[in-house]
């Protein structure tokens, strides 16, 4: 585990450099600790795969941690005590969201090439990506961009080498043994495997993004 700054008004707490749903349990149990019991000072926090990242207002810590030679360190410390109680945390139970994708040739247009590269039958790539509960661990990329993990390794394809100037809104991608929906238009390099209509950004909702971490995703054919 590090903690380090980034900036002057902010740090991050990493526990590790992997996709693992134990690291990101811990990001999510203190992130749901911060929630419910943060500081003064406190803005917000931004949870990754396997790090949280706090924003706080320097002058506010700085003003109620006086002890502290700076707010990083007040913070840090902060931390370090409530990373001991992170077990005692219970998760609520996760939301699942079921989102509908069509695999039509005109929309699934690197299902071939998934299927050519793992040995595999159009249907069976589609059955396979189907199978699976997906597991939202990050956002980012893009506004409203879920990282989704992890798609089964007999369909995991690498990024293309030249990336799509513009990849079609609501496009199921996959990278690796990720997988992800493009909430916009955008250029992007993960393979295309069919495309939803669902939305999962809406910029003046008061909850703009559908997806958040932690969620559970089962997509099914449309």
């Amino acid at each position: 585990m590090k903690i380090f700054p980034l900036g002057e008004s902010a740090l991050t707490i990493d526990f590790g450099n992997e996709i693992s749903l134990e690291l990101n349990n811990k990001v999510l149990r203190l992130a749901g600790f911060l929630i419910q019991n943060n500081f003064a000072g406190f803005i917000e926090i931004i949870p990754a795969y396997s790090s949280l990242t706090i924003f706080y207002d320097v002058f506010t810590v700085r003003k109620h941690f006086s002890d502290f030679p700076t707010a990083f360190e007040a913070v840090r410390a902060f931390l370090e005590n409530a990373l001991p109680m992170l077990n005692e945390i219970e998760f609520t139970e996760p939301r699942l969201v079921k989102i509908p994708v069509c695999f039509d040739a005109e929309f699934a247009l690197d299902l071939d090439f998934i299927a050519s590269e793992n040995n595999l039958t159009r249907e069976e790539v589609v059955e396979i990506f189907l199978s699976k509960t997906y597991r939202v661990f990050m956002l980012g990329f893009l506004p409203g961009f879920a990282y989704l993990g992890e798609t089964d390794e007999r369909i995991a394809a690498p990024r293309k080498l030249t990336p799509r100037l513009k990849v079609p809104k609501g496009s199921v991608g996959i990278a690796g043994r990720q997988t992800g929906v493009y909430p916009f238009e955008s250029p992007g390099g993960w393979q295309i495997i069919g495309r939803t209509t669902q939305e999962l950004f809406t910029p003046n909702a008061e909850n703009p993004t559908v997806l958040q971490a932690g969620d559970l995703v089962k997509f099914y054919e449309e």
